[in-house]
């Protein structure tokens, strides 16, 4: 079965770029970290056991549609003909693509999360990708907090001015979702971050961890060892 049916059969749609969740228009980084975001949902050493054979194959076929969509060749024969290159050995699928997906993409660290934080909110790129979401998800919230990088729900404010500024000065349209988007839409929206953050705050007891950045710092690196130790598990 080729790449663009196997796009279709799993991920609902044959287009390589809505499979990495960009626009057709989206820059080499965009693609990048679409790809990046994406295939950390579907990582096999983030699921349980029973749904790791599928993980897999759905880490796999998005290592090919980065492969095409990153090489400026492939992605234009298929930009233009809306065909891949089938018989590529770039495309193999017998590649190792979690060693592909690890050279691409260091382990990170707190520092690296909060210094990247620091430097993207309130950035050209920021406002870009804001927006970009905002119509790429004509005006949905929901979708929008979750796509947009390093915005939490206590943001959201900060997010909907720059929507509204955008908007009111002509740069993007006026989304009946986005105007007029339910009180229970938002109260539900309201009530799953709480929810996150009780679930943080119940982990970080259960941890017997004290509130700090030192803290949490251990959290994410306790969590990495446990995950590296599946991704071996799994590799071996």
């Amino acid at each position: 079965m080729g790449l663009l049916e196997l796009c279709e059969q799993v991920f609902g749609s044959a287009d390589l770029y809505r499979v990495l969740g960009v626009r057709r228009e989206a820059s080499d980084g965009e693609v990048r970290r679409g790809y990046h975001k994406v295939s950390l949902q579907v990582h096999p050493d983030r699921v349980d056991e029973s749904r790791k054979e599928d993980a897999i194959r759905r880490f796999q076929i998005l290592g090919r549609v980065y492969t095409v969509l990153s090489d400026k060749e492939q992605r234009a024969v298929y930009d233009e003909q809306g065909a891949v290159e089938e018989d590529s050995a770039r495309l193999s699928q017998d590649r190792n693509w979690e060693a592909y997906w690890r050279l691409l993409f260091k382990k990170i660290s707190l520092e690296d999360i909060q210094a990247f934080e620091k430097t993207y909110k309130g950035s050209e790129e920021e406002l870009a990708d804001i927006k970009q979401a905002y119509l790429d998800f004509k005006g949905d919230m929901d979708q929008i907090m979750e796509y947009v990088l390093c915005v939490q729900y206590t943001e959201e404010s900060r997010a909907r001015n720059i929507i509204q500024q955008a908007s009111d000065a002509g740069e993007i349209p006026s989304y009946k979702a986005f105007v007029k988007e339910s009180k229970q839409k938002m109260n539900a929206r309201k009530r799953r971050a709480e929810e996150e953050a009780k679930e943080a705050e119940k982990s970080r007891k259960e941890l017997g961890l004290e509130e700090g950045i030192d803290n949490l710092k251990a959290v994410i690196q306790n969590r990495q060892m446990d995950r590296q130790k599946e991704m071996d598990n799994f590799l071996a």
